[in-house]
């Protein structure tokens, strides 16, 4: 990176972030199961993707933190509607 403007570094960050916040959608039986996983282990990603397949443990906390959190509230209620 020390080759790198820090213009050039500000944005390859934003590409990632905004990749790294797309809507993730769980089938029904899927959410219920990470739910439930939460309630017994916690914030455990890896573990609770591993009982999920195809799904990766990043994948399933951004739809955790994309749920409860509030600063994605606005959005929750922009996908409802």
């Amino acid at each position: 990176m020390k080759n790198r403007s820090p213009k050039n570094h500000n944005n390859e960050f934003e590409e990632v972030s905004s990749r790294k916040w797309e809507v993730v959608n769980l089938s029904e039986q899927e959410e219920d199961l990470v739910y439930r996983m939460h309630k017994l282990i916690g914030n455990r990603w890896d573990l609770i993707a591993g009982r999920i397949p195809g799904r990766k443990p990043e994948e399933i906390e951004r739809f955790w933190l994309m749920r409860h959190s509030e600063v994605f509230s606005d959005l929750r209620t922009q996908t409802k509607s």
